[in-house]
């Protein structure tokens, strides 16, 4: 057992802030000067960055992450009653930024083994009313979008990628983000690419989105006092443009050590013990990590948890509830199986650079222990 509670915490940023602090100090410097601190050079340069890093064209730096998908389903012009396809296991933002969008969520349930979207299940879910699908890649895994993107070529819809958890994540050598007609990304502090406050991007290579997605973001205007439609505050700060500046090119190197700190997991968890389930992913997809998240017994789910944190070993579980089974979304009706099923067992564990072998060695074998 580790005896040291708090020994391991379930998200631990030091690591990346240590190695950027002194640049982004020695820089903020000359931002207080001038005092640019909304849009301006800082947010330019991480805009340009970050496209070239999506393999876009474009990049929309905005306040936060769901205000990245609002943005991208308000760009739609959606009727009312218009409906998007959405996974039914996400973070509710997803959900939420339809309705914000002026949308109708409609729910897909997920595959079990990837925690993704199952894109067999959705084209009986289109109707006449359907204008978009939002696949998510949630915990860092990417979603299965080729047969998604030939949904959508066949009824004519738009794909609005979540990519909220997968910074960097790769399907089949192309980046998350840039597949589909638009990409989301969120930038809290404890994401892969994580800033020192809130923010978020929008990707994509059409450049009359792009255009659209600039007026919404700034109160629908992209020169002061002319105001073309009805957009929102939601631009991305300088500090916060700052900060992820100095972590891009960090990036795929901290990626790489969650992947290796994954490998540890998975190979432990495969030695002697068939109740827990670990993560699997397919040689044509990057995951990155952003959740390590496994699936045990139910009945022993909660308990197990509760020992992990008295032992100091921080965990959660994401997420307790599928969307409708939220009190926000319970009016949403429909049988969604898989995602009501795995949400009884997930159990997220410790996963960020930094980790040690030994910390993660000793976690497992915690695990297993209470699981006999």
């Amino acid at each position: 057992m580790i005896e040291n509670r708090n020994i391991v915490p379930f998200v631990d940023l030091n690591f990346q802030n240590t190695q950027i602090k002194e640049e982004v100090l020695n820089d903020l410097n000359d931002l207080v000067v001038n005092s640019r601190f909304i849009l301006g050079e800082q947010v330019s340069i991480f805009e340009e960055q970050f496209a070239d890093y999506c393999e876009t064209s474009q990049c929309i730096g905005v306040s936060s992450g769901t205000d990245a998908l609002t943005i991208a389903v308000k760009s739609l012009s959606l009727n009312p009653g218009d409906e998007i396809i959405v996974p039914a296991n996400t973070f509710v933002a997803t959900a939420e930024a339809v309705v914000h969008g002026g949308g109708v969520p409609v729910l897909v349930d997920i595959q079990e083994d990837s925690y993704n979207i199952d894109p067999e299940l959705i084209e009986t879910s289109i109707t006449g009313k359907t204008k978009a699908i939002i696949p998510v890649h949630l915990y860092g895994k990417p979603a299965d979008m080729d047969p998604i993107m030939d949904l959508a070529k066949k009824y004519n819809l738009t794909v609005i990628e979540d990519a909220a958890q997968a910074h960097g994540a790769l399907y089949k050598g192309k980046r998350v983000g840039s597949i589909g007609d638009i990409g989301c990304f969120s930038f809290y502090p404890s994401k892969n690419l994580g800033a020192w406050g809130d923010g978020g991007a929008i990707v994509t290579s059409d450049s009359l989105k792009a255009q659209q997605f600039r007026e919404l973001r700034d109160h629908g205007s992209t020169k002061k006092n002319v105001h073309s439609t009805i957009g929102y505050t939601s631009r991305l700060d300088a500090i916060q443009a700052l900060v992820l500046n100095k972590k891009l090119p960090y990036l795929d190197e901290w990626n790489q050590l969650r992947k290796d700190s994954s490998q540890i997991y998975n190979d432990q968890f495969a030695l002697d013990n068939t109740n827990i389930v670990s993560p699997k992913y397919k040689e044509d997809e990057d995951h990155v990590y952003h959740i390590y998240a496994i699936q045990v017994p139910p009945a022993s789910r909660d308990t197990l948890q509760d020992h992990l944190n008295e032992s100091g070993i921080m965990t959660g579980i994401h997420y307790p509830n599928p969307i409708h089974k939220t009190k926000a979304f319970n009016y949403i009706k429909g049988s969604y199986p898989v995602s009501e099923e795995v949400s009884t067992k997930i159990l997220s564990l410790p996963m960020y650079p930094g980790l040690q072998p030994k910390q993660l060695k000793e976690i497992v074998k915690l695990i297993k222990t209470n699981l006999k």
